[in-house]
């Protein structure tokens, strides 16, 4: 177990007065760190790994302290243990795949150092590239060599800030699947860092949501992207619908809560039971996808919330189209191409909407 509780303050162009507060245990395993640019997600990367020095707080893996601001330990980086990758990769360009990889194996045998190399280039895929050099690799194959340079030395704790990006979606998944298949063999805490939500589904057995520098929620991926708690957040995950709203009553007997959108004094909304009382403002964040659309007034449904509008825009996006529609306030929807033809779906087209109550997430502006 990595056990992190630390404080930092930082000053930089663009974040004049950043205050990180972190207190969380990194299982053996992957913890994805996720949330907004400017969280503090490579902050607690550096930390953790003795690039940066925490104002306060404790760091350790086990019984080993890493940082302890009480009894003034704070452990180099090269004793830690600790594997990292940077977004940048920081591969040497002079430097064959072999020989950036082997770079950090000085204290290791020759003989064991070639049997851990052809070990590592055969499991991330990249035994036939030892002797190139990263100007002769694809962004993929730079990804795997700095993988595999992070892994060779057998590290206790693994950082991995956001190293998938720029890649393509099947190229990431399968970097993922090599990840994974090492992370079976050797169950240490491995700390990954990402904007992308599909990474966090295919990777993340536990999420660490961060804003501001702050952790927002934990646990698994499930309970923390389904109801985000602040926009940045909503906005992170992919939330389409952020739509403004001032509450109006709160029924504690039926479990819920309206409130008027922002634009039209017509547009109320029942969403489920919140801290929020009438008169504040909150907003209301809605995925795409569970916003259902009907060519006639529906009858005799469970979900509350039913609107009329006026469908302004249509968008084509690879299996999905994209509706916008405007229904005193503006919602975006998600429908197959098959539903959009059987619905004869078109820009001009009246439609209604049908939200569940349960599909409506309230969320803070900070």
């Amino acid at each position: 177990m990595l056990s992190v509780a630390i404080e930092k303050k930082l000053q930089t162009p663009r974040t004049p007065s950043f205050q990180l507060e972190i207190t969380e245990v990194f299982p053996p395993g992957f913890t994805v760190l996720f949330g907004p640019s400017g969280a503090g997600k490579s902050t607690v990367l550096d930390c953790i790994a003795g690039l940066l020095k925490p104002d306060q707080g404790r760091i350790a893996l086990g019984e080993q302290v890493f940082f302890d601001h009480t009894t003034v330990v704070n452990l180099p980086a090269q004793r830690r243990g600790v594997g990292y990758v940077f977004q940048s990769l920081a591969l040497f360009p002079h430097l064959s795949v072999e020989e950036n990889i082997a770079y950090g194996m000085g204290g290791i045998a020759p003989e064991q150092r070639a049997i851990r190399i052809e070990r590592i280039t055969a499991g991330f895929h990249i035994g036939g590239l030892k002797s190139r050099k990263p100007p002769e690799l694809s962004g993929g194959e730079k990804q795997r060599v700095a993988l595999a340079r992070s892994v060779i030395t057998e590290p206790r704790v693994l950082l991995l800030d956001e190293p998938l990006t720029g890649l393509e979606s099947g190229l990431r998944q399968a970097i993922q699947k090599d990840l994974r298949e090492w992370n079976e063999e050797k169950r240490i805490p491995i700390i990954y860092v990402t904007h992308h939500q599909d990474e966090v589904n295919a990777i993340g057995e536990r999420v660490v949501m961060m804003a501001n520098g702050r952790v927002q929620k934990s646990g698994t991926p499930q309970e923390v992207l389904a109801s985000p708690p602040t926009v940045a957040l909503a906005q992170a995950i992919g939330f389409e619908n952020l739509l403004a709203a001032r509450v109006l009553e709160e029924r504690d007997s039926d479990g819920v809560i309206r409130v008027l959108l922002e634009g039209d004094e017509n547009c109320q909304l029942e969403v489920p039971l919140s801290s929020a009382k009438p008169g504040d403002t909150i907003h209301v964040a809605i995925r795409a996808g569970d916003i259902l659309i009907a060519s006639q007034l529906p009858n005799g449904l469970s979900a509350r919330n039913v609107f009329r509008g006026t469908i302004e825009a249509m968008e084509e996006q690879g299996t999905l189209v994209r509706v916008k529609i405007n229904a005193g306030a503006p919602f975006i929807a998600h429908v197959t191409p098959s539903a959009a033809r059987s619905l004869q779906l078109t820009v001009g087209s009246v439609v209604w909407l049908v939200i569940k109550t349960h599909s409506c997430h309230t969320v803070t502006p900070r």
